[in-house]
């Protein structure tokens, strides 16, 4: 059973020391916090679905899991929302007692999946992410999205510099 303030903690005294002991465990709770900080975030109240497998091992418990969730964000090109579901495996020993060799322990008769699972979702979010592969962008002069206007003409840009003979060539045109 997951603690009621932390819905990550999963109780682990029956598998404690019984090597070859497993279970599985289902989990469906809203994030507590904000997963990432970028481009894609994973919102506070957001559905997350922990699909666990829970190995007792001489040395500790092994942890396998499938999180299912959603992230949100805009594509780097044009701005529009961006809505990405989000599918990661993850495994972790939690260790019996401390040791270099080992990031995370049982605590407690608990295991805190919550640094994995943000790890796993965090490290899965597209660091670019864009609303579908062929999104053009935004267009540099006007700002509009490409995809909203359609194909066009480019403009032909003057270097500003040379933007005063451009009057002068006009004058000789009307002379000649």
């Amino acid at each position: 059973m997951p603690s009621p303030s932390n819905p990550y903690r999963v109780n682990v005294r029956d598998l404690m020391h019984r090597s070859g002991e497993m279970r599985e465990k289902q989990l469906t709770f809203d994030v507590p916090e904000q997963l990432g900080a970028a481009a894609l975030i994973v919102p506070e109240a957001t559905e997350l679905e922990l699909d666990l497998r829970l190995e007792g091992l001489h040395d500790g418990i092994l942890v396998s899991g499938d999180v299912r969730t959603t992230a949100f964000g805009e594509c780097v090109r044009c701005l529009d929302p961006v809505v990405v579901p989000v599918e990661v495996e993850f495994q972790e020993l939690f260790a019996y007692s401390q040791d270099e060799a080992y990031d995370y322990l049982v605590h407690d008769d608990h295991v805190d999946c919550e640094p994995v699972v943000r790890d796993a979702v965090v490290l899965s979010l597209p660091f670019q992410p864009v609303c579908r592969e062929d999104c053009p962008g935004l267009d540099p002069e006007t700002g509009e999205g490409l995809a909203d206007t359609g194909p066009r003409e480019p403009c032909e840009v003057i270097d500003p510099r040379w933007a005063v003979l451009e009057g002068l060539a006009l004058e000789n045109d009307d002379k000649g």
